[in-house]
């Protein structure tokens, strides 16, 4: 884990409020493939539905597309029947892209060029966003009228110059995804439709790879040099 040792043991001993039973019609390898990414994604993909961001409402964006946030993002949002236009900073997985749902692929620098306006033209009803920045607030101004993004991370980094323009003008939405002080009924219901209508079980095969333990260190590396699409799931025996 993160801050608690024994992340890649086979068994682990805690607490057990912080157990999640496994919800019926997901097997144990599909909730592994999922994990925080999945489960970051789902969260997304709900707060999206709850400030009426709906498929009938536009195309919706999910930057960082490749990562294992955005791939799962894709695939969910296509499965409830969204438009997706998926963001990447490595065009060269535009198949990949395809394959699991997204509309259309555009490139990162599409997203954000850098000469940005209070205002931009209206593109998005929608987006999840796990990269966070500069780019952030691009994409702000660029939502519909009563638009919402979900953003949960901040590869992109942590500042976002953004006005008030598209908020008081548009009427727009900035809502938090945080998948670690989740509370524990609405983690179960999230993981509840993991297993139901948000299951992109067609997709897990595409968007996961199973490594060894000792294959680990050249993943990671790989990982941090963005070199890594979807999810990887670690077989330590």
């Amino acid at each position: 884990g993160v801050s608690h040792d024994g992340g890649f043991g086979e068994y682990a001993r805690v607490p057990s409020d912080w157990v999640v039973p496994l919800p019926e019609g997901m097997t144990l390898r599909e909730s592994m493939v999922y994990g925080t990414a999945g489960f970051t994604s789902a969260l997304s993909v709900i707060r999206l539905e709850e400030e009426g961001v709906l498929p009938d409402s536009g195309p919706v964006l999910v930057t960082g597309a490749t990562g294992g946030v955005g791939s799962m993002a894709v695939a969910m949002l296509s499965r409830l029947g969204y438009e997706v236009i998926a963001s990447t900073g490595t065009l060269a997985e535009k198949d990949f892209l395809k394959s699991i749902g997204a509309s259309e692929i555009i490139s990162r620098e599409e997203v954000h060029s850098g000469n940005d306006r209070p205002l931009n033209k209206q593109r998005w009803a929608g987006a999840v966003d796990p990269v966070g920045g500069e780019s952030l607030s691009t994409i702000l101004s660029s939502l519909k009228y009563n638009g919402t993004v979900a953003v949960s991370g901040l590869t992109g980094g942590v500042k976002v110059p953004a006005t008030v323009f598209p908020f008081i003008l548009r009427g727009i939405n900035l809502v938090g995804i945080d998948s670690v002080h989740c509370p524990m009924d609405r983690r179960k219901k999230v993981w509840k439709r993991l297993a139901g209508d948000l299951h992109i079980q067609n997709h897990l095969e595409k968007i996961s790879e199973v490594v060894t333990l000792q294959q680990l260190p050249e993943v990671l590396q790989k990982i941090l040099q963005g070199q890594v699409n979807g999810r990887k799931v670690v077989k330590l025996s």
